[in-house]
């Protein structure tokens, strides 16, 4: 019996959706958008230059190669995808100002202002998706020049709608929280709550990684910013082709919040991943591109 599980373990672990390139990204042209506050922001164009445009944002302690898997396939289907580290994250600055949802909305706007994008489907990632939503009310009439449609991946327009006390989540987030607490078995065993029902080791793996590497500033600070923040307002102006996507089993943004956004954003479509965790961009992949293909070229079918 325990010779039995083990091998379907391995098999599962082997199965894994990011297949043996995991977080490595396509070959493309890089470049650094700076802000009106100073942070340079790291950007990654890769794909045919005449390709539909795809702008993948990524979560909260993350960085843009946890859109590997989906980078490299959109390239190989031939769009034109554009990838970038947020303030504070990966290879990125933090800038002058406090980290806000306000910043990161004026972040994609800056990067879309760069980079040229036209008639774009932007895909958001956890605060990636509020990134979108933020850029949308904040900088509404480039939205509806830029932007062709809209894919918001395990995310949510309200979470807490009140400020945690900022000591507190500089207590468990920021860098007077102990090392050992965000590396080792304790840091996977956290992290392990961010997957879904069955959770690979390479996704543990790259998630833990991803959080220790962010500084303790832009952990704290944005989730502060998220714990307060309230889009709702604004998902009205939403008025393009949009799909939601959730995994039934992500607690984090549960499916309740994925449906709060389809009742408000018009003609939204909700797209339930069963037995998936939040981290979709590593554990189903091929359903985001799936998404995006679908929203991008209606009528025709993924290869």
């Amino acid at each position: 019996a325990l010779r039995g599980r083990q091998e379907r373990l391995t098999r599962f672990e082997e199965a894994d959706p990011c297949g043996p390139h995991g977080s490595e990204l396509p070959e493309g042209r890089e470049q650094v958008v700076i802000t009106d506050d100073g942070a340079e922001l790291a950007v990654l164009v890769a794909g045919p230059d005449d390709g539909p445009t795809v702008v993948l944002v990524h979560c909260w302690t993350g960085r843009s190669s946890f859109w590997a898997t989906v980078a490299r396939r959109l390239v190989l289907a031939g769009h034109r995808v554009v990838l970038y580290d947020q303030r504070g994250h990966g290879l990125s600055t933090p800038g002058d100002l406090a980290p806000s949802i306000d910043a990161i909305g004026n972040d994609l706007h800056a990067v879309l202002t760069a980079v040229d994008a036209r008639d774009a489907v932007l895909v958001g990632h956890s605060m990636g998706g509020m990134t979108i939503q933020s850029y949308a009310a904040l900088h509404h009439e480039d939205f509806v020049a830029r932007a062709k449609a809209v894919v918001l991946v395990a995310t949510a327009a309200r979470v807490l709608g009140r400020p945690v006390p900022a000591r507190i989540i500089e207590a468990l987030m920021g860098d007077q929280r102990a090392d050992w607490s965000r590396r080792g078995w304790v840091g996977r065993a956290t992290t392990r709550r961010s997957l879904g029902k069955v959770a690979r080791s390479a996704h543990i793996d790259a998630t833990l990684q991803g959080f220790a590497e962010t500084s303790g500033a832009a952990r704290a600070g944005f989730l502060h910013a998220m714990a307060g923040m309230d889009l709702r307002a604004g998902l009205g102006d939403i008025a393009v082709p949009t799909t939601v996507l959730v995994g039934t089993h992500d607690l984090l943004t549960p499916p309740r919040l994925a449906r709060q956004l389809v009742d408000a954003i018009p003609g939204s479509t909700l797209v339930l991943l069963p037995g998936a965790g939040h981290m979709l961009p590593l554990e189903e992949p091929d359903r985001i591109v799936d998404a995006i293909r679908s929203i991008a070229h209606p009528g025709v079918s993924a290869p």
